[in-house]
């Protein structure tokens, strides 16, 4: 059933098999399959978590070893995610050059690819950091394969929502990773990415609405106006940086250093959130919409939030 799309685009669309594609090339292809530029992200905020779990520097081997793994994993689990929507991802424009919809690598190679990354993963783990980490890990493939990517996703529009569950894990894999056990921190920035995650998404989902209209995929832009994306995106917004501030009360986790961090890039997400929902409100479409801008800086967000979790320790 996920192969129809890709079989019925016009001759030529998919280019050479595999087998006559140049080595260089293919690896490429391989590698893409893992999604490298979101699995950044997975990794800025793993590696933080482990400082303020350690109260200060980690034990570097074990910092590798978890970012290693924490790669395998997040990799096996967006490689099998392409596999599973290679149909949908050759009708639409942002995706319709990925490996397993061009042909350079063919679906059979990339399921293969997928789980022997997801098994290789979870061998790492429990070898080489803790059993805990490597269910973790394991719990956040399957949670992404079959919760989201076979669950939710072409069925609901709050998808988003729970589908950013398995990437909200990662911080429970560095805790976990050096204290071998979870608490209450992990949580709280657990919430912190779980609320961020719909925010963060829904702007590029309101700029690339028609792709996922045309494959029937109900992400809220979809299915919602404007006004009413924009309007949940504050909500999200709100609770996400008033979430953030539970690490320093009630918990006492961090010094002042970090609280101050969150207030700052707290304040100026909000003003962005704040703005978008305004300009939705006004009825701007098109190029001044400027949804793009909070997708960016949300990224930023992220990972300035978490450097200051990680430089917090060293001030207590």
């Amino acid at each position: 059933m996920f192969v129809t799309a890709v079989e019925t685009r016009p001759a030529g669309v998919l280019g050479a098999g595999p087998g006559h594609r140049p080595f260089a090339a293919r690896v490429m292809g391989f590698v893409a399959l893992t999604k490298p530029r979101i699995i950044e992200l997975l990794l800025i905020t793993t590696v933080p978590v482990m400082f303020l779990a350690a109260g200060g520097v980690p034990d570097l081997w074990l910092v590798l070893a978890t970012v290693g793994g924490g790669y395998l994993s997040a990799g096996g689990a967006n490689a099998l995610n392409m596999y599973i929507d290679r149909d949908i991802d050759a009708l639409m424009h942002r995706t319709e050059q990925r490996p397993l919809v061009t042909g350079l690598v063919s679906p059979r190679e990339g399921l293969v690819f997928g789980v022997t990354l997801s098994v290789v993963s979870t061998v790492w783990f429990w070898a080489l950091v803790n059993p805990l980490s490597a269910i973790l890990s394991l719990t956040a493939i399957l949670y992404y394969v079959f919760v989201y990517t076979l669950g939710l996703k072409r069925r609901t529009a709050q998808n988003i929502v729970w589908g950013g569950v398995a990437g909200c894990l990662q911080v429970f894999i560095g805790w976990a990773a050096v204290r071998d056990q979870l608490g209450w921190a992990p949580f709280v920035l657990f919430l912190v990415l779980f609320f961020w995650t719909p925010p963060h998404y829904w702007p590029l989902s309101m700029k690339v609405k028609e792709d996922y209209a045309r494959v029937g995929v109900p992400m809220l832009p979809v299915v919602a106006g404007n006004q009413v994306v924009a309007r949940q995106i504050v909500l999200y917004s709100w609770v996400m940086v008033i979430t953030s501030l539970a690490l320093w009360w009630p918990l006492g986790e961090t010094s002042w250093f970090y609280p101050l961090v969150a207030v700052v890039l707290g304040g100026l997400w909000l003003k962005e959130a704040h703005g978008l929902h305004a300009r939705a409100r006004a009825g701007v479409t098109g190029a001044k919409l400027k949804e793009m801008r909070l997708f960016h800086w949300s990224i930023t967000y992220a990972t300035l939030l978490f450097v200051a979790v990680a430089i917090d320790p060293f001030l207590r």
